[in-house]
């Protein structure tokens, strides 16, 4: 043991702190089911009362795991597992899924500690380089205050004795316990003694102890933002990371995509490939009009060209829908005081004379140009060509339990409504429409629906 700090504090009382198991969703790219929750949320769960092992899953674990048997061992039996990069995240967009957040170690660990300081919790740093673990460890303390080091040890000479590691972390009564000693080593290792360590929470965190040493430099923000971290990681070591982040990418990708190939139904896969197809040759073709419209958008009321809003999709899964911006800037915070207007029968509110809507949201809603954008999230995999419209949260939310079936398929930016006379089809209606669809459809009736609405489009009917 290099260093141990100031642990006797006032103890914590645990179980000040409840919390409820953690959503997941289960990706089957990766035959993994991995948490699907914010950072906070997930923080607060780690730290609650009750025992815990974490890894974080990247597409560098989903290869190793492939091989490593033990290490696949180890996986199968953490408590949480979370998803870590790009990677996991198109892995996840190739079955339509869309993961909550990127819950990678460099961010999340430091943010953990920062709230585990203000709970008196401690913390044990186990790995890197001689020297490592206390620069890490030194940085923790000047930039999180009151956080109390229960100890640290390297990961080469420190960690030939397993039985004199496991004494010291137990003896410095640490309440968090990092382990950095690279995959596969730190996740078998906590798989083989972690049952024997006092800590409440284990978590094996990679190259997090270089970051905070200094030793390794992180990518600027704009950088990790684009979410092209390994590139930068990779012109800093070329040689050591190229098998990883080139070769290993590449193997990663091929073998997540071959994996849904396998899982999808012959209907599901022509069905993507239509939605891709069309999606990506529209996008092209379109290019001058969606150009055009963002300008006039621009030149006629202020505020973002592009609409966001919370929508939910297939299985209750909710994402962000892609509109251009038909009304005022303050549209959704006027939408209670206007419920009383709607022209609609039902739960979805839709109004004929609606006083958000601008001279050009007019135009573009009329022809439905408002709605190409959407063509974005049918290439992320969050809708589909044709399908039921997405419904806003609060819509689902009243729905009766028969409209829930509208949510067996993804959305779609056409479909049997669309075609059929839109906000001029009552609720009521609108859900038989979508539950026959769901539960009958095929490749045919939606080339059927495809072409129909070039001519729905063209009239108008409904579209307001």
């Amino acid at each position: 043991m290099t260093f141990h700090f100031d642990t006797a504090t006032a103890a914590f009382d645990t179980a000040a702190i409840t919390s409820s198991p953690l959503p997941t969703a289960h990706l089957p790219a990766l035959d993994l089911n991995l948490v699907d929750a914010a950072e906070g949320e997930v923080i607060e769960h780690l730290l609650s009362a009750g025992r815990r092992r974490a890894f974080f899953m990247n597409a560098h674990c989903c290869n190793v795991r492939r091989k490593d048997e033990e290490y696949r061992r180890a996986v199968a039996a953490c408590d949480v597992l979370l998803p870590d990069g790009i990677g996991v995240e198109l892995a996840a967009r190739m079955t339509g899924q869309t993961l909550t957040a990127n819950l990678n170690g460099t961010d999340l660990v430091p943010a953990l500690l920062r709230r585990a300081a203000t709970l008196g919790k401690s913390v044990y740093l186990f790995g890197g380089k001689p020297g490592t673990a206390d620069a890490a460890a030194s940085k923790l303390i000047h930039t999180i205050p009151h956080l109390r080091i229960a100890g640290t040890r390297d990961g080469y000479d420190g960690a030939k004795d397993a039985e004199a590691v496991i004494d010291d972390i137990n003896e410095s009564g640490a309440d968090i316990v990092l382990v950095a000693l690279g995959v596969p080593m730190q996740e078998i290792w906590l798989h083989r003694h972690a049952d024997r360590l006092a800590a409440p929470l284990t978590l094996g965190v990679g190259a997090l102890f270089d970051f905070l040493a200094g030793s390794v430099v992180r990518a600027p923000k704009l950088v990790r933002r684009a979410k092209m971290e390994w590139v930068w990681r990779l012109a800093q070591e070329p040689r050591r990371l190229a098998r990883r982040y080139l070769a290993g990418n590449f193997t990663f990708m091929a073998h997540a995509a071959k994996t849904v190939i396998g899982q999808t139904s012959v209907a599901g896969f022509q069905r993507r490939f239509l939605d891709i197809t069309l999606s990506a040759s529209a996008l092209l073709l379109l290019s001058p009009l969606l150009v055009g419209t963002a300008l006039a958008i621009v030149m006629d009321s202020r505020g973002p060209v592009l609409f966001r809003q919370t929508r939910v999709g297939q299985d209750g899964r909710t994402f962000t829908m892609f509109k251009f911006r038909s009304m005022s800037t303050d549209a959704e915070s006027r939408r209670a005081a206007l419920l009383a207007m709607s022209d609609r029968q039902g739960v979805c509110f839709k109004s004929r004379n609606d006083p958000r809507v601008t001279k050009v949201g007019r135009f573009i809603r009329r022809f439905s140009i408002d709605e190409l954008p959407q063509i974005l999230n049918v290439l992320r995999g969050e809708m589909s060509i044709v399908g039921p419209r997405p419904a806003l949260p609060c819509e689902v939310a009243e729905y009766p339990k028969r409209a829930l079936g509208r949510l067996a398929v993804k959305p779609g930016i056409t479909g049997v409504w669309q075609v059929s006379g839109r906000a001029n089809i009552g609720f009521d209606q609108m859900v038989e429409m979508d539950i026959s669809y769901a539960t009958s459809r095929t490749l045919l009736v939606d080339i059927i629906l495809i072409l129909r609405t070039f001519g729905a489009v063209a009239s108008g009917r409904g579209a307001y």
